[in-house]
């Protein structure tokens, strides 16, 4: 099972508004987020792991990792794929930098799994999983 790492969306307001940046980042060539230090568990997630995604303390959409490589500054770049999968809405703590998710924790993905722009209000999915009703 592969593992996962989160996110905060930092200056992202909204789903649309994360998704709208990763296409324009798409566009420009390839899209990575960086990091000072490799994590250290990175081999158990090449091959299947995401970059799970938190908008207003709820994970609400991943992107698939690519792999890890080199980036300017001696610093480590994590490449994604810039299209996102929407996921069931689960609350999580913002944190600073990237923490690891476990598979068996990871939220399942909704529908076809490729980002529509039609998902419901992220603050108003975390309301519904506080409430148990999604």
């Amino acid at each position: 099972m592969p593992l996962h790492l989160t996110k905060v969306a930092f200056g992202a307001a909204s789903l649309d508004h994360l998704a709208e940046r990763l296409r324009q980042r798409g566009a420009e060539g390839p899209v990575f987020l960086t990091t000072r230090y490799m994590p250290k568990r990175h081999e158990e997630i090449i091959g299947g792991g995401s970059l799970y995604w938190i908008i207003k303390h709820t994970l609400v959409a991943r992107s698939p990792i690519l792999h890890f490589g080199e980036a300017e500054g001696g610093r480590v770049a994590i490449h994604i794929d810039p299209a996102l999968v929407l996921t069931e809405g689960r609350p999580k703590r913002a944190h600073q930098g990237w923490r690891y998710l476990e598979a068996a924790d990871a939220p399942v993905d909704l529908g076809d799994g490729v980002f529509t722009g039609d998902a419901m209000p992220a603050a108003l999915i975390g309301k519904l999983a506080a409430l148990g009703l999604i």
